[in-house]
């Protein structure tokens, strides 16, 4: 089954950090992906740029508009995502609490792809 992974964190929360913390935490991330890679789960991944930078796309009265930023003001942004493969939800939820920032407050959707 694939699962995608939807990691989201208070973007302020995550450039208040130190640097260095920041670059610990980014390493942090490629050892668990060299893992998956090595295991064959991870699919692909990527980090997004921040939700200053977004556009949203609706309709308004039948006519799709465009207005920046993200479709919803909350606390988490979500900042990016990992397509992984696995025998089940438990597992998928097993690699996601593996996620480095969840220590710092991140949170991590896991999702289920449509067959």
């Amino acid at each position: 089954m694939r699962f995608l992974l939807l990691c989201c964190i208070d973007e302020k929360r995550w450039e208040a950090l130190p640097a260095s913390q920041r670059d610990q935490i980014m390493r942090d991330y490629g050892g668990l992906l060299q893992s998956l890679d090595a295991s064959g789960q991870h699919l692909a991944s990527a980090q997004l740029k921040p939700v200053a930078t977004a556009a949203t796309v609706r309709a308004k009265n039948g006519t799709p508009t465009v207005t920046d930023g993200p479709f919803a003001e909350t606390k988490e942004q979500l900042g990016g995502y990992h397509l992984i493969e696995c025998k089940d939800l438990e597992e998928a939820i097993s690699i996601a609490q593996r996620i480095p920032t969840i220590p710092i407050g991140g949170a991590v959707e896991v999702r289920a792809l449509q067959a």
